[in-house]
């Protein structure tokens, strides 16, 4: 087994224990630091931050140090250049929205865990040739959400292939999601949504990541 697909399984199976993964697009280092204290202090153990912002890097980096027990995952990776400063910061996995063959192969060469964003069987087969077997399926609910992904997996399920989805996911259809057992976790924005970060809207941010807590204990009791 190579070091990619190797250190890809670890992560993946992390975040089948957490199973929801704040997506968060901060603009500042102190606002991303208060909610990865948030994340940490709830026990939702995971975020990805995504790189659309200029404070990402430093938001990576600083948690790591402070917040070791966060899975912390690099969003919007779009080229080598990202993932490498996205890796250097401290994150342990990165996603991207598309897949781009260039940084997939970045990423083998250099063991990191990757998931590029597929929403086509061609897609998927690309990304399968360089040795990926875990995929962000994106955006999910645009693309034809649960009905779309489980026709896409129909081909593919003997080759053990998962998907982390993202966009469009929520509350109210997330446990339909994670009840697939081909999706280990799925990403959402809603847990910190740039409107309740800039306003301050702590308490509501908290409610959010309580409910989402809440809902994972419910999936394990009903797994068991």
């Amino acid at each position: 087994m190579n070091l990619f697909i190797e250190n890809v399984e670890k992560i993946t199976s992390r975040l089948d224990q957490i199973k929801i993964v704040p997506v968060l697009a901060i603009e500042s280092v102190d606002n991303g630091l208060r909610m990865c204290e948030i994340l940490n202090r709830q026990g939702l153990y995971a975020a990805e931050i995504t790189f659309r912002t200029t404070a990402a890097e430093d938001i990576i980096k600083q948690a790591s140090k402070e917040y070791p027990d966060l899975l912390l995952g690099a969003g919007t990776v779009l080229n080598t250049n990202d993932l490498q400063r996205a890796f250097q910061a401290g994150a342990e996995f990165a996603v991207a929205p598309g897949f781009n063959p260039i940084v997939v192969k970045e990423a083998v060469k250099h063991g990191y865990p990757f998931f590029p964003g597929v929403v086509t069987p061609s897609e998927i087969e690309q990304a399968m040739e360089l040795g990926c077997r875990m995929l962000k399926f994106f955006p999910a609910e645009a693309a034809g959400g649960l009905p779309m992904l489980k026709s896409l997996l129909a081909p593919y399920k003997h080759l053990g292939i998962k998907f982390m989805p993202t966009g469009g996911i929520k509350t109210s259809n997330i446990t339909d999601y994670l009840n697939l057992p081909e999706i280990p976790a799925a990403g959402g924005t809603w847990l910190g949504n740039n409107q309740d970060i800039e306003a301050g809207n702590w308490a509501q941010i908290e409610s959010y990541i309580a409910e989402a807590i809440q809902l994972v204990n419910s999936l394990k009791q009903s797994a068991q």
